[in-house]
Parts: structure tokens; sequence; C-alpha cells
């Protein structure tokens, strides 16, 4: 292979066009118009698009676009000496201040987030959920769970006759009503990897791991302030319901602990005093002479006394 086939077939480079290039005040009209007087900066290069094509970029001094550049392409027709404008651009240079790179509402958003009012959607096909009941939404006509349905639906009709309105309910008959009257309402539960998810996030934040586990004196499983929890979740965590804690209200894992545990540092009882021996309150009355009946004297005399004399 010659070295001119090399050449033919190698990327030309097109030279820049002495008119396009000469078209600075076309370009800074053009790029003006667009933004407005006094944000377009000085002419800061020119690159070659093309054959006749050539792009200018100016300064753009627009607060808050620093870095970012007017581009305005010229462009020139074959054997022409006029020079057109072809577009203007606003784009950001080497060292532009740009927007952070966009990611979903559902990757962006962080506990604590939602505030009244705001709404938060779960997929269809959440993988932290699955169905609170499955099966067919029509049971067979001979099957129990249809009896109990037509059962319980005869039942609603009799109690809410008198009933003027009355909430949206599910179809009689299907499995969502009968799920209803079993205490079953919800539609969803957690699956397997929800609770899994769940768990590790309550365990991190408290969790035997740390700090205030670490120096605690006790773990929360033998402490008063612990409401367990129901479920399967009650075997690993509970709830901290000690106000001066710092996990009050906050799901804790049992072997998570804090100074605060129940049993840590029992103040004692204050020492009651002993009662006074003798009642310093009351008067007590002593006799000059002792009672007759106090037993220190005879109540009356063996025989009668005579009186000492001569005889």
């Amino acid at each position: 292979m010659s070295a001119a086939t090399t050449r033919s077939r190698t990327a030309r480079t097109p030279a820049l066009d002495r008119l396009c290039v000469e078209a600075v005040d076309l370009a800074r009209a053009a790029a003006e118009e667009a933004a407005a007087p006094g944000v377009v900066g000085e002419h800061v290069g020119v690159i070659s698009e093309g054959d006749r094509v050539v792009t200018h970029f100016f300064e753009c001094k627009e607060p808050g676009y620093r870095g970012w550049r007017w581009a305005v392409t010229v462009a020139r027709a074959s054997r022409a000496k006029k020079v057109t404008l072809d577009e203007t651009v606003l784009l950001p240079g080497g060292d532009a201040l740009l927007a952070p790179e966009w990611v979903p509402w559902s990757e962006r958003l962080r506990p604590g987030d939602m505030g009244p009012g705001d709404l938060l959607p779960t997929e269809a096909d959440d993988i932290r959920l699955e169905p609170g009941y499955t099966g067919e939404e029509e049971p067979p006509p001979n099957s129990v769970v249809s009896e109990v349905s037509h059962e319980m639906a005869d039942l609603v009709d009799a109690e809410d006759a008198e009933l003027t309105t009355r909430p949206a309910t599910p179809s009689r008959g299907s499995i969502a009503a009968v799920a209803e009257e079993l205490g079953m309402r919800r539609a969803r539960v957690l699956s397997r990897y929800g609770l899994h998810t769940a768990a590790d996030r309550w365990d991190e934040a408290f969790g035997a791991k740390t700090p205030m586990a670490q120096a605690a004196p006790a773990s929360c499983v033998t402490c008063a302030f612990l409401v367990p929890l129901a479920g399967s979740l009650k075997q690993a965590f509970g709830v901290c319901a000690n106000e001066f804690g710092p996990a009050d209200g906050h799901v804790v894992s049992l072997s998570y602990g804090c100074g605060g545990h129940s049993e840590a540092a029992v103040m004692p009882k204050p020492p009651k005093p002993a009662p006074h021996a003798l009642d310093t309150m009351q008067v007590d009355e002593y006799p000059l002479r002792p009672a007759r009946d106090s037993g220190s004297v005879p109540a009356e005399a063996d025989a009668p006394t005579e009186d000492l004399g001569h005889s």
C-alpha cells in the first residue's frame, strides 16, 4: 500500500476559513442578541468545524455560569464572500461550574426527608413487600371461603341496612373481603428481604457494635424499659421506653445497651429513722404520793390503830 493511499484514508482536519475567522463582530452580535449586552465577554478562541465552518467562543459573564462560553458558529458558502450565522449556544468550558449528575428520586431520598403532606410511592414489584394474601380473586363456589364470605355478606347487609353512607369495601365474596373480615386488611406485607433490610438498619443504629452499647453495663434484653415487638422481630428487637435514654422511642437490638439500664445502678432506699423511745411531746404525770390501787401500799389497815398513851 502506497503512502498516498494511506494519507487519503486518514481523516483530514479542515483548515480555518479566513473570512469566517474574521467575522468576530458578527458572532459577538449574535451572542449578545441571544444573551444580553454586557453579559458576553472577551473573545477567547476559535475552532474549525468543517469546510468554511468556524465556531467563535466568547467569555460568559452571567452570574452562576462561571467557566461557561458563548459558542457562535458561522459559515460561508462555496465561492461566496458573505459569512452567515449558523447557530448560537451556551456551552460549558473545561473549568465550568456544572450541576451534579442527575440521580433518580428513589436513590436521592434519605431518612427524614419526608414532610407533612408528602407522598412516597412504592413500586408494584417492590422487593421489600409481598402480597398479604394470595390466591385467585374469586374462590370456588362450594369452598369454605366462599360459604363464609356469603354469610358475612348477608350479615353486613342486615347490619348496614340503616346506613346512608359507607366507605368503599371490596366486592362481597372476594378474597379481599374475607381478608378484611379476618383482620388482614393489608394488601401487602413485608417480605423476608424487607425484614432483613430493616433489621440491618436498626442494628446499625442501635446495635451491639455501637460505642454506647460497648460501654453499657448491661444489654437491653434484661432492661425493664424494653417493650418487645410482635412477630418474628421480637426475637431480636424491642422498643426503648426510657425517656432519659439515647434510644427512647426507637427500635433497639436486644444486644444494645446504655447507661440508662433499669438495673445498672439502683439507688438504695433512704434509711428510716427509728421511733423515739420516749415521747417528748407528751407530759407524764408523776404523783407525789402513791395511789392506793398502785400496790405500793395496802388498801386497808390490818387492825384498827390505837392512840399511844400511858395506862
